[in-house]
């Protein structure tokens, strides 16, 4: 174990080294285009993580699929607007499933300091049925990398990362964990999962549907998510919004804080606060 100064896109991308990952798909767009460039850096001498840039979001996305569907964990790196890119591999995906772990992270940009609007990408996730992270600091980002591959294999789900300009695009200390042995080649024989003919599709939605009671309860049960009742009054924060309020808040303040860095929303503790 060690202690790096990362940025926020380099410590998702040594968490997905560290958690076994096989191949790194991206397209460029800041503020996501570090996390590509520090795997590909990281690994090019020993070269054992297949990582190339793609033509586009959306072949990108696909070509992580396909590596998740031979059993080996992906991570698929683009920009808010990307994901519009690759909408229809994404969606798709969360009805196909995967096989190794497949985590897209994308990286949003409030207040448009290098994109052409604002976008929130937890909204894809949710419309997709997909659990996602959201991290508050740079130690976050690398330990939910190991918690989003595992979960992705766990649930057979693609599992989303999103991260906002102001954590990519800053440095902190990060608590590093031993690195994990990459999964064994094991691509999946059942092909019909694969296949998005309605038929099989309708029995992949189904299970997809009935997966949702499981992802709220881990939503609900989550460390990454927190409620501190004090007072009448009550706050929820997401993710870096977490830390500008603490920032503002004297020590014997009387508000009840609901913290949410894991989605879907975790309705038990909305209904408490």
């Amino acid at each position: 174990m060690s202690r790096e100064i990362l940025l926020g896109d380099e410590a998702v991308g040594l968490g997905a080294i560290h958690s076994g990952m096989s191949g790194v798909y991206a397209y460029p767009g800041t503020p996501s285009t570090e996390i590509f460039e520090f795997v590909e850096r990281k690994t090019k001498k020993a070269g054992n993580v297949h990582a190339f840039w793609s033509t586009n979001e959306k072949v990108a996305y696909e070509e992580a699929l396909g590596m998740s569907w031979a059993g080996k964990r992906a991570l698929v790196c683009m920009k808010h607007v990307g994901l519009n890119v690759a909408a229809d591999a994404f969606m798709n995906s969360a009805v196909t499933g995967t096989n190794g772990g497949l985590v897209l992270a994308v990286a949003d940009d409030p207040g448009m300091h290098s994109s052409q609007n604002e976008q929130d990408s937890r909204y894809f996730a949710q419309f997709a049925l997909i659990p996602c992270f959201e991290p508050r600091n740079q130690q976050e980002c690398y330990d939910m990398m190991f918690e989003a591959f595992d979960m992705s294999e766990e649930l057979a789900l693609p599992v989303m990362i999103r991260l906002v300009t102001r954590i990519a695009h800053s440095r902190a200390g990060v608590q590093t964990q031993p690195a994990r042995e990459q999964n064994a080649l094991n691509p999946s024989r059942d092909i019909k999962k694969w296949t998005l003919l309605p038929s099989n599709a309708r029995v992949q939605y189904k299970g997809l549907t009935e997966k949702q009671p499981e992802l709220l309860r881990r939503s609900e049960d989550s460390s990454h998510n927190s409620l501190e009742l004090r007072g009448k009054g009550g706050v929820i924060v997401c993710g870096l919004a977490a830390n500008y309020l603490h920032e503002n808040l004297e020590p014997d303040h009387d508000l009840s804080v609901l913290t949410i860095c894991q989605y879907p929303l975790p309705a038990g503790m909305v209904r408490s606060l």
